[in-house]
């Protein structure tokens, strides 16, 4: 048994799809909370549903939070392998008088869903205080908490305040089903408290779970563990989220280029917060998280200021990680890259990333880098190459030729090589990104020599003018 005194969190998800941003949310929540206290932040699996609780699913929810980088502290628990135990808590409370064994009827119990319907109450049955001997030793019966019929069952939310149950509001709810399989709000007590978790932080479409399992608590006669239920995350119009607001999967997020990171710190962000710091790291997320500072309305996922988190991110990362993302986004997308291109492809990545929000746009921004030659020029490309501009193309090769092929001196040398010729740069640069491109996004013109490098830049330029005459 876990020691009481020091914080417990739990993220439990149901292996039936994949890791929803809300869940992974609630899973970084419990993470921070944990890690701020100096507890332990575990995680269960509730794989009670078999015919959707794959091992396939499994390991989606177990992949979506390792590359969160929201790992719990321990193995993970299985709910389904603990039934036995379950069973066995169910048969302290029989013994104990606080629960009762339920011999009405499918029928009948339709019928007295019908009439409690009619009635405005809840579902009360007959066997409550019924000597279970008159149904018989054969007879197929469910096990129902007895629950007190008068006075308030009350939730101290960390969230949410004092949140009061009317106790004739809430139904005998069954523990075992007529199979002997456990139910959700069973299962959940048992293996909460056996796991020794202190605080259960999750949504707030649970609320009402919280009534029922603490009345299932106090019928075992344990501790009742600190509630924390967090508000539902919206999309941008305020409406719960739903696909046609984008993605809702951490995988989802994933493919679409967002960074790890990144999406940690606009999640911690995302109906919790800090003064007014959008960007921190994770040591200070665990450092300033707690628990009731989390707001209690809904959270609007905001794609502008996730883009800009991540942006500052992409910014701060490894030039050799950000080129194996961006590498596996031009596979992904069937883009056959030359060998000989890709050494080169971190120092194209420091060039250009200062522009991208998403891996997918980091992407897009090293192509023009990674083209073979000779390169196909665009017909925008083709229509600038006149007579003049090849001219001007040609001694402007000569002239770069001999600076150093850095940035700040390629900026200095086309800049005075306009000065020369007494034009402006616009005059001939459209022309020469486009042939140093291919017609892909670039950086500006120092800066794709430079990703290029000085054989390929100038060996682009010479293919072009020897194409286009």
């Amino acid at each position: 048994m876990t020691e009481r005194s020091a914080v417990v969190t739990r993220f439990a998800p149901s292996p039936t799809g994949s890791l929803h941003i809300g869940g992974a949310r609630t899973a970084l929540f419990n993470q921070l909370f944990a890690r701020h206290t100096g507890g332990r932040f575990l995680l269960r699996i509730e794989d009670t549903d078999r015919e959707r609780s794959t091992e396939a699913n499994v390991q989606i929810i177990l992949d979506g939070l390792k590359w969160l980088g929201v790992e719990p502290d321990e193995a993970p628990v299985f709910q389904y392998a603990r039934a036995d135990r379950h069973r066995e808590a169910v048969a302290a409370m029989l013994t104990s008088g606080k629960a009762y064994r339920d011999f009405t009827s499918p029928e009948d119990l339709e019928a007295e869903r019908e009439r409690a319907r009619a009635e405005g109450r809840v579902v009360r049955s007959t066997w409550r205080d019924r000597d279970p001997a008159e149904a018989g030793q054969s007879a197929p019966y469910t096990v129902r908490l007895k629950a007190p019929q008068t006075g308030e069952t009350v939730v101290d939310d960390l969230i949410k305040g004092r949140v009061v149950f009317q106790s004739k509001e809430l139904d005998d709810l069954v523990l075992l089903r007529s199979d002997g399989a456990p139910t959700y709000n069973l299962a959940v007590v048992v293996d909460d408290h056996d796991m020794g978790v202190t605080h259960v932080i999750r949504g707030d479409d649970h609320l009402n779970n919280a009534a029922r399992q603490t009345l299932i608590y106090q019928a075992l006669g344990w501790t009742v563990p600190a509630f924390a239920h967090l508000p539902l995350i919206h999309g941008p119009d305020g409406a719960k989220l739903s696909k046609r607001h984008g993605a809702q999967a951490v995988g989802e997020f994933a493919d679409l280029g967002y960074l790890p990171e990144a999406l940690r710190n606009y999640l911690a962000r995302l109906g919790w917060g800090h003064g007014d710091d959008e960007i921190f790291s994770d040591a200070e997320a665990e450092a300033w998280f707690e628990v009731k500072d989390v707001v209690k309305a809904p959270a609007r996922l905001d794609w502008a200021k996730l883009n800009h988190v991540n942006q500052h991110y992409i910014r701060r990362a490894d030039d050799t990680r950000l080129a194996e993302l961006a590498l596996a986004v031009h596979r992904a997308r069937g883009i056959a890259i030359a060998s000989e291109r890709l050494s080169g492809l971190p120092g194209v990545v420091a060039l250009v990333k200062d522009g991208a929000q998403t891996t997918l746009q980091l992407a897009d921004l090293t192509l023009f880098a990674l083209k073979s030659r000779p390169l196909d020029l665009d017909l925008r490309t083709r229509g600038l190459l006149t007579e003049e501009t090849r001219s001007l193309l040609t001694r402007l090769g000569n002239h770069i030729a001999t600076s150093p092929w850095e940035v700040p001196a390629l900026e200095a040398s086309i800049r005075g090589f306009a000065q020369s010729e007494g034009i402006g740069i616009g005059k001939f640069g459209a022309a020469l990104r486009g042939v140093l491109s291919g017609g892909a996004p670039a950086p500006d013109l120092a800066s794709a020599l430079v990703a290029l490098g000085k054989d390929e830049a100038l060996g682009r330029l010479e293919d072009a003018l020897s194409q286009v005459q």
